[in-house]
């Protein structure tokens, strides 16, 4: 039983529109090795502060149209939606592809050490969970987490498109995004686990944010905590 409905959900994705994207981004990441060896790097932070700035100002939009449409959906738990919160998954899905180009940027500008699992497997994953959820999903129930994620990347992007303007001044509140992220995930995990006991949410929502909590976290440790350790 469990079998027949992983290998259902394994063909429902497979049929995605993201997933030839999600392939083709998985293949120029195995080839950037090469690309590195027969280029010099990119200067592309004019491009980088319009960009990072845009994805700021998209994510603020997907917040409101994520908040609008679950108050009138009178219920965070709600399987079904509207026309906004639909409008609002749209947008959504297409700025999880336009975010690919975190990884393009950092293959262009030769930095393959930032290129990490954690990385990768956020926003491949993203790719496809945004486009089996607009096609198949856009409800209330799922656009909770979603506008917590919009918000925390307001801010993210806010900071990228700020520390990519000011190079020499970067500000000190980097570890309050990783910060956020976590915070976003751990609310997320409960959410999901009281929709699955109680309204009839998938279980896989649970496995995702736990590998997310998870990652983020691990990231969170060796990036900021063991740091002061060996200092």
């Amino acid at each position: 039983m469990f079998s027949e409905r992983f290998y259902a959900v394994g063909r429902t994705f497979i049929g995605l529109q993201s997933f030839p994207v999600m392939i083709l981004y998985l293949i120029i990441i195995g080839m950037s090795p090469l690309y590195q060896q027969l280029t010099k790097p990119c200067s592309l932070r004019r491009v980088m502060v319009i960009y990072n700035y845009f994805c700021s100002f998209c994510s603020a939009c997907t917040l409101i149209g994520f908040i609008t449409g679950c108050l009138s959906a009178k219920s965070v738990f709600l399987k079904d939606g509207n026309p906004i919160l639909t409008k609002s998954f749209f947008l959504y899905w297409a700025t999880k592809n336009l975010e690919l180009l975190d990884t393009a940027f950092m293959i262009l500008r030769h930095k393959r050490r930032q290129i990490s699992f954690l990385h990768v497997y956020h926003h491949a994953s993203m790719v496809l969970l945004t486009d089996f959820a607009y096609h198949y999903s856009p409800w209330a129930g799922i656009a909770f987490g979603l506008a917590i994620n919009s918000f925390v990347h307001v801010c993210l992007y806010y900071y990228y498109g700020y520390t990519a303007q000011h190079p020499q001044g970067k500000p000190s509140w980097k570890p309050r995004i990783t910060e956020l992220q976590i915070i976003q995930f751990l609310i997320g995990l409960v959410h999901n686990t009281i929709g699955y006991l109680h309204h009839g949410f998938c279980i896989y929502s649970m496995f995702y944010g736990a590998s997310m909590l998870y990652l983020f976290s691990s990231f969170y440790y060796n990036a900021f905590l063991r740091k002061k350790k060996v200092v």
